[in-house]
């Protein structure tokens, strides 16, 4: 294999990675009640499912820049480290 090809297979592959860990995180904050966001303290259920659904929608599709690609992809980054993590201690409590 040429060196382009290798570089292309890596690269479809880091983007379908991250068009999973975007998925995994929309399908997420679709399983957390509203409430929870507001008594964990953090941005409403529909600001996240609409940010994290547009940044599935457009990791799927392809079409947009890299860098906003980039924040769709820090957005979900963000919520599974920050949002899930306080979403599910309210669970245990």
């Amino acid at each position: 294999m040429e060196i382009l090809q290798i570089e292309g297979l890596v690269g479809l592959l880091v983007r379908f990675a991250l068009l999973v860990v975007a998925i995994f995180a929309f399908v997420t904050s679709l399983m957390h009640p509203a409430e929870e966001y507001v008594a964990a303290g953090k941005w409403t259920k529909q600001g996240w499912t609409i940010v994290l659904g547009l940044g599935v929608l457009f990791s799927f599709i392809g079409i947009l820049p890299f860098f906003i690609s980039l924040a769709f992809v820090i957005a979900a980054f963000v919520f599974l480290a920050d949002v899930r993590p306080a979403l599910r201690g309210l669970r245990r409590r």
